[in-house]
């Protein structure tokens, strides 16, 4: 019958010119709160099963047939490449004793982690994940060296999923140590000293089960795991925590499970007992720690949206004083905690600064990023006062600094194996400006828009519209290659900084979450409008995209308003949200969209719902719906169940197409450089295809 069904939806995809797939139906219906929603492809949501392994096969085998005849169609894979190797890259990161830095040495195998002794330094290679796995498809995610780097742990993604192992090397006799700790998900590394880790390790039977991360243990090096000692554990509370160790203590922040209280605890790492002082209990105020330094706890208070610093003792928490005001309408992105300063981070509209205090919250000085650029402060020579900073772009790669907080000196930064280059394109050569347009209830939503200067804005555009606007986030550029020849050809790009996400304060996230979530998705398809009203572009030249809660925005919109959108990719997008919290990482985010199991939570995630939206009658644009087989933060069947359903209606026209990622998580392929070509290559040939045809 498996092999019947295959054959049988081969057939009709072939006929319909690889547009038209019937998946089999198989009606559940689902009550509550007086409604009944019928599910007929629930059936997709059990990934192991043979019809559903054939179902995805045949998506990916003419998914993968498209993309490849497009990718040979345009020259977007050999620009890439080609831009890369004239891009400029950052400079290594320091880490305690030693500076890292990843190369690709085999452009077919994960990156190679490396060490150096000094900036200008040759550097050694420490960890090779292909090495350690002989897997082209692991990812090193993290490395994390011990007090006096004598060892560095390291984490890894054998399968791109959230669940990791971890992993060590010894810096002296640079070899492998035997311990290997597993079934590590959500888990920061804090290290005890040189002498053991603290991680927080899952419990799941089920791979897509909801999420059991509670438990947090103490591994000694060169114990095995199944010694490791167990030192907080919330399986009970269902909380969730995070940890981390300052001052020769661990600090435990617990979130309970209704996400209204917190608590915050520490316990001293002497004698490896672990008794925990709760010094902060049943806190509501929502606060944002910061950083712990000689006993002070540094936290932006909720009470000032745009993002302050305030400090308390954690010996008398109930005494706190601010340190440095907010600054209206300035965002504070970023805290960095020097030995001697505080470097704060800023946003206003589109341009990045940081203005540097001390301890007292005296102002010391204020550095402007060149260019609008972002930038990350990579770390600080106490000795010549300077800080090493990596300045980059949308369009421009990064450019390597020293600020010399003493004098005001910013100089760029070369040394033997960072060497000045050509640009890519003169640093005008595209226009970047960040704008508002005003949403249907009146608010001013930023949107960033990037073009070729001095291109003629006719309403003809071919035009790339994204957004993210989820759980507070702060959108920030990112240097992109494939983006660069899209804009050289004549392309626009337009992200629109929505209510939902974090650009504007806390507020602006407040006011889209929760049974406000739909104003997300409004100010999206506002944006959609505000690119065509001034002639940017026209909805047979827009395309849109987004990832993750980014692929419920453009999902919900292109169920709400299809009419505008001549393209649609969406990435591991959340499409039902009825039964999301049914699985993984759901639960916690009941605040952010809703709990199904209220009716008035329950009616407004139905509104929004992309996979309860789709109309019997309506052709909705092209899509290329992307997901992973392992990505067990946004289980693949969200993709699986809108594409079938898309798929499946005689008035669906456009073709829709399914790619899912083999041996991949959330952030798909990303192992190996010619995989990331790949990706980048297919995304750009698809949305090109589509708004020139």
């Amino acid at each position: 019958m498996t092999r019947f069904l295959f054959v049988f939806l081969f057939i009709i995809a072939t006929a319909f010119s690889q547009q038209k797939i019937e998946t089999k139906k198989v009606p559940s219906t689902l009550s509550k709160h007086g409604i009944t929603i019928q599910d007929d492809y629930a059936w997709l949501e059990n990934t192991t099963n043979k019809e559903v392994v054939d179902w995805v096969e045949l998506q990916n085998n003419l998914s993968e047939q498209k993309l490849s005849e497009l990718v040979k169609n345009y020259n977007f894979s050999f620009k890439i490449k080609d831009y890369d190797y004239l891009s400029t890259y950052s400079m290594p990161n320091k880490k305690g004793k030693y500076f890292y830095i990843s190369y690709r040495v085999d452009k077919k195998k994960p990156a190679v982690l490396y060490y150096k002794e000094s900036l200008n330094d040759l550097g050694k290679p420490l960890v090779d994940p292909y090495d350690v796995y002989k897997d082209e498809n692991v990812v090193l995610l993290g490395y994390y060296p011990s007090k006096n780097s004598r060892y560095l742990a390291f984490k890894i993604s054998p399968n791109g999923s959230d669940r990791h192992e971890i992993k060590f090397k010894d810096f002296a006799n640079k070899k492998y140590l035997d311990d290997v700790l597993t079934d590590i998900k959500f888990s920061n590394v804090a290290w005890n000293d040189d002498k053991g880790i603290f991680y927080k390790k899952n419990t799941n039977k089920e791979f897509f089960a909801k999420d059991s991360t509670y438990q947090l243990y103490y591994h000694k090096i060169g114990d095995i795991q199944s010694k490791d000692k167990l030192v907080f554990d919330t399986s009970k509370e269902k909380s969730n925590f995070s940890f981390f160790t300052k001052e020769n203590k661990l600090f435990i922040i617990e979130e309970s499970e209704d996400e209204i209280t917190t608590n915050y605890y520490y316990s001293e790492l002497n004698n490896e007992m672990f008794q925990f002082t709760n010094f902060l209990k049943d806190d509501k105020s929502n606060i944002d720690f910061l950083n712990i330094k000689n006993n002070k706890f540094y936290f932006s208070d909720e009470k000032y949206p745009w993002g302050s610093i305030s400090y308390f003792d954690i010996n008398n928490p109930n005494e706190n004083q601010i340190l440095i005001p907010q600054v209206y309408t300035h965002l504070l992105i970023d805290a960095t905690f020097l030995e001697k300063y505080i470097v704060c981070k800023y946003k206003n509209m589109g341009k990045y600064y940081m203005s540097i205090y001390d301890y007292t919250g005296k102002f010391i000085r204020k550095f402007e990023a060149p260019h609008n650029m972002d930038f990350e402060i990579n770390y600080w020579d106490e000795k010549t006062d300077e800080l090493f900073v990596v300045f980059y772009s949308y369009t421009i790669s990064s450019l390597n600094y020293k600020l010399n907080i003493t004098t005001g000196a910013n100089d760029i930064y070369f040394n033997d194996f960072i060497e000045p280059k050509p640009t890519l394109f003169p640093f005008n050569y595209f226009e970047t400006k960040t704008i508002t347009y005003k949403s249907r209830d009146n608010k001013d939503i930023p949107i960033v828009i990037i073009h070729k200067k001095g291109i003629e804005l006719n309403g003809n555009n071919p035009t790339l519209l994204k957004a993210y606007g989820g759980f507070g986030s702060v959108s920030s550029p990112n240097y992109d290659t494939g983006l660069l020849h899209f804009l050289e050809k004549g392309g626009v790009y337009a992200f629109a900084q929505v209510r939902g996400g974090g650009e504007k304060g806390k507020n602006w996230h407040r006011e889209g979450r929760g049974l406000k979530k739909i104003n997300s998705i409004n100010d999206f398809v506002d944006a959609a409008e505000f690119l065509i009203r001034e002639k940017y572009t026209n909805p047979n030249k827009l395309a849109i995209t987004g990832g993750s809660n980014g692929g419920l925005v453009v999902g919900a919109a292109m169920t709400q308003r299809p009419d505008l959108f001549k393209v649609v990719v969406a990435n591991v997008g959340v499409f039902d949200m009825i039964n999301a919290q049914k699985f993984t990482v759901g639960k916690y985010h009941l605040d952010e969209y809703g709990n199904a199991d209220i009716k008035e939570e329950f009616n407004s995630l139905l509104n929004f719902s992309p996979l309860h939206n789709i109309k019997e009658d309506v052709n909705y644009p092209t899509c290329l719906i992307i997901t992973s087989e392992n990505d067990d933060r946004v289980p693949p069947f969200h993709s699986y169940k809108f594409v079938a359903k898309l798929q499946s209606r005689s008035a669906q026209k456009n073709p829709i197409y399914l790619k899912v990622n083999k041996n991949a998580g959330h952030y798909g392929n990303i192992s190996s450089y010619e995989n990331r070509v790949k990706k980048e290559s297919e995304f750009y040939s698809f949305i090109w295809e589509y708004l020139n045809n």
